[in-house]
């Protein structure tokens, strides 16, 4: 693995088996179907997709909450599935979720949520664990920090408690922080403010960032990459400022489309959106998943072979059949005599 490169995923599965009446194999749900990327070392990278896509599944794969079926974690050069090194990864990442009420015990003030970690990872002086308390509610601006120590989650409003699960997963100054939708629950007031809290500490502490999310319009100032997924698998890949003025997935153009715009203009316009539902994850469909509601669907080959990945341009990866260069020859090609 290259030295720049912290997080490498190679060739991850995660599927749930299913079972009817609790013995009757019904079959598997693929929530991540073969996922393979790498995160270079202070990179901020955004996964896009809507709900169901398998987003957080991924996320949670990474982190060693669920078992992968199948592929392989590699962080900073060690495999992270083994019980060994579970905890030393534990240790070096952390975890912002998208309910941060949820996510946060309501019985244990901000002091003991803090200390916490801290205790759990051998920090047994005790000033040592206030002042890295203290210093990380100043970071992500929960001041004056002693009237916020003996607080309890249900006396901070949704932004205060979302600045605390930041701070949690911050504390024992990780390598990698994971971002789960951290502001699909909070005000638009409030978004921004997150978003620029987590973009600050990466940069000042050159973190790598993974970000989930289903909107793409709070990627443009805040990652490098971007990776839109869909049906389990990731369909188009590439930097934030090439996918947002040239995106080739036809899924990727209509997830564009979608994004609200103020002009007054479209209160008389009608979006186009695909039609049909997301795939079903226990019984996808065949060749690429998108085909049943893809306008540019060529039949013969879209519903039958999965597309892997071309590059229509430098860095920029699309797995659609609309980019083989191959069939566009054979298209191009005149008949023969």
């Amino acid at each position: 693995m290259p030295d720049d490169v912290l997080l490498s995923v190679r060739d991850l599965h995660t599927w749930f088996e299913l079972r009817r009446w609790g013995f009757v194999r019904v079959g598997f749900v693929r929530a991540v179907d073969g996922i393979t990327f790498d995160l270079r070392r202070g990179e901020a990278l955004a996964v896009v997709g809507e709900s169901g896509c398998g987003k957080s599944t991924l996320a949670k794969t990474i982190l060693g909450l669920h078992l992968p079926t199948r592929g392989e974690i590699v962080f900073d050069g060690r495999t992270v599935q083994s019980q060994e090194n579970l905890r030393w990864f534990h240790s070096r990442v952390g975890y912002v979720q998208q309910d941060p009420y949820g996510a946060l015990a309501p019985f244990m003030n901000v002091q003991r949520i803090l200390e916490e970690p801290l205790v759990i990872n051998g920090m047994a002086d005790r000033d040592a664990r206030v002042r890295r308390i203290r210093g990380v509610l100043e970071e992500v601006k929960l001041t004056p920090v002693d009237d916020f120590l003996p607080r309890y989650p249900h006396m901070l409003s949704g932004g205060q408690q979302q600045r605390l699960v930041v701070a949690r997963a911050a504390i024992l100054e990780p390598q990698l922080i994971i971002a789960d939708e951290p502001v699909s629950m909070l005000d638009a007031s409030v978004r921004v403010e997150i978003l620029q809290l987590l973009r600050g500490l990466q940069e000042r502490y050159g973190l790598s960032l993974i970000y989930i999310t289903h909107d793409l319009s709070t990627v443009r100032h805040f990652c490098e990459r971007v990776f839109v997924m869909y049906g389990g698998m990731i369909i188009e890949q590439a930097p934030v400022a090439n996918l947002l003025q040239n995106p080739r997935h036809p899924y990727t153009q209509a997830l564009l489309a979608a994004i609200p715009d103020p002009d007054p203009e479209n209160a008389t316009r009608f979006r186009e959106v695909p039609p049909g539902e997301p795939p079903s994850l226990l019984h996808p469909p065949s060749g690429c998943r998108f085909h049943p509601r893809c306008p540019a669907f060529m039949p013969g080959t879209c519903d039958v072979n999965i597309p892997t990945n071309f590059e229509p341009s430098a860095g920029h990866r699309v797995a659609c059949w609309l980019y083989d260069e191959s069939r566009q020859v054979a298209a191009k090609a005149p008949p023969r005599p």
